[in-house]
């Protein structure tokens, strides 16, 4: 099964940027804007609702771990979503990975070059420069 993975430096302790992983209200910093939080889990909407993916924390341990399991989403369902975080010099190595993908599809590889992208924003939003979400309000990616 292929995996996405990042890692990426972050000037901010691990307990900073900790709450931007595990959190609806982190995700909407740097992920997407329309999100909700259903029956203790996390939705997030894309492209005018036309795609939603409902995650649920599973593994939390602030604040160098956060796990996520994927409910929805033809090719995300039963993907795990993983944040690991290290004190690193002055700040945190974040170890990013969306695993336990079914095949190496178009989606798959464009998924992974917005994980990419995403990272720099969470980077940001960590560090206090507030790029906001990736996605609007209207789920259209900036």
């Amino acid at each position: 099964m292929p995996d996405i993975r990042q890692m990426i430096q972050i000037a901010a302790a691990p307990a900073a940027v900790y709450p931007f992983t595990s959190t609806a209200r982190g995700f909407a910093e740097w992920w997407a804007i329309d999100i909700t939080e259903p029956d203790g889990s996390v939705e997030l909407a894309f492209f005018r609702r036309s795609s939603v993916y409902r995650v649920r924390l599973v593994s939390s341990q602030p604040p160098h771990r956060a796990e996520w399991i994927c409910e929805t989403g033809k090719e995300w369902i039963g993907t795990h979503i993983v944040f690991e975080l290290c004190a690193a010099g002055i700040g945190t190595a974040l170890a990013f990975s969306h695993s336990g993908w079914h095949a190496e599809t178009d989606y798959f590889t464009s998924c992974n070059t917005t994980w990419g992208e995403l990272m720099f924003r969470l980077k940001a939003a960590a560090e206090g420069r507030n790029p906001g979400p990736l996605f609007l309000a209207d789920g259209m990616a900036r």
